[in-house]
C-alpha cells in the first residue's frame, strides 16, 4: 500500500513538472514572439542605456591605433573627462539598431548644439543613424532626450579633473557612481573596459529617466581586476 501511494505521488509530481515546463516553454515562446514583432520598430523598446565614454582612454587608444593620423576633434583643444557616447534604446534582452534606413537627415544645427556633450560630429551622426532612429522621436526631440538623460547622472567629483593617471577596478568606478547618484544601484550600472583601460560607464534609465535594473548589461561588465584611467589632458 505504501509503495503504491509513493508511486502515485511520484506520478503526480511528474505530471505537475511536465505542465510546469510546458507553461514555461509557452511563456518563453510568447515573449519571443512579442520581441520579434517589435524588433527594430521605432519607439518599441524597454529602457535606455546612457553610455558615458572616458575621453582620455578613447584618445589614447586612437593615438596608439593610428599615430600618424590627425587627432579626432574630441582629442584636440579642450580637455574632456566623461563624454556622452550615446543614448541607446534597449530591450530587456538585446537592442534595436538602424530602425530607419536611410535615416532622416540630421540638421547640422543639432550637431553643433550637442558638441558640448558629444564632442565629435562623426559620433553624433553615427549615434542618430544607429540608435536615435530607434527612439521613435524626431532628431530634435531625441537629442533633447540625450541632454535630459545626461543631466540625471552626476559624475563623481574625483573624475571631473583627473590630473594624473590612476589605476582602478571596475568595482571602484561603479561604486563611485553609485555613491554620487542617490537611487542608483549596482544592478543599473555597468563599467566597460578594453584589455587595459576603462572605456565607459553605462547607466540604465527608464523612459522617464529613473534608474533601471539591467541584468544583461551588468553580466557583460568589465571583469578585469585593475584597469587604467588615463589623465584628463591639460590637467
Amino acid at each position: 500500500m505504501v509503495r503504491h501511494r509513493m508511486q502515485e505521488a511520484a506520478h503526480a509530481t511528474a505530471i505537475a513538472c511536465s505542465f510546469f515546463f510546458l507553461f514555461a516553454i509557452v511563456a518563453l515562446a510568447q515573449d519571443t514572439r512579442v520581441q520579434d514583432r517589435r524588433q527594430n520598430a521605432p519607439g518599441q523598446f524597454d529602457f535606455y542605456v546612457l553610455a558615458l565614454s572616458w575621453s582620455p582612454s578613447f584618445c589614447e587608444a586612437s593615438a596608439e591605433r593610428a599615430p600618424s593620423r590627425a587627432p579626432d576633434q574630441q582629442c584636440g583643444g579642450r580637455p574632456f573627462s566623461f563624454v556622452v557616447h550615446g543614448l541607446w534604446p534597449q530591450y530587456e534582452q538585446g537592442f534595436p539598431a538602424f530602425c530607419q534606413v536611410p535615416a532622416p537627415r540630421l540638421d547640422r544645427t543639432i550637431v553643433g548644439s550637442m558638441l558640448d556633450l558629444m564632442p565629435s560630429p562623426r559620433l553624433i551622426f553615427h549615434e542618430w543613424d544607429r540608435h536615435g532612429t530607434c527612439s521613435g522621436l524626431s532628431a530634435h526631440a531625441y537629442f533633447q532626450t540625450v541632454r535630459k538623460a545626461r543631466a540625471v547622472v552626476k559624475i563623481p567629483a574625483d573624475y571631473l579633473e583627473l590630473d594624473k593617471p590612476i589605476t582602478v577596478s571596475a568595482d571602484e568606478v561603479a561604486e563611485a557612481f553609485v555613491k554620487a547618484n542617490p537611487g542608483l544601484s549596482r544592478s543599473a550600472i555597468a563599467v566597460a573596459c578594453d584589455s587595459k583601460r576603462l572605456n565607459e560607464v553605462r547607466v540604465c534609465l527608464s523612459k522617464d529617466f529613473a534608474f533601471h535594473d539591467c541584468a544583461e548589461l551588468t553580466r557583460r561588465a568589465c571583469k578585469r581586476d585593475k584597469i587604467a584611467m588615463p589623465a584628463v589632458r591639460g590637467g
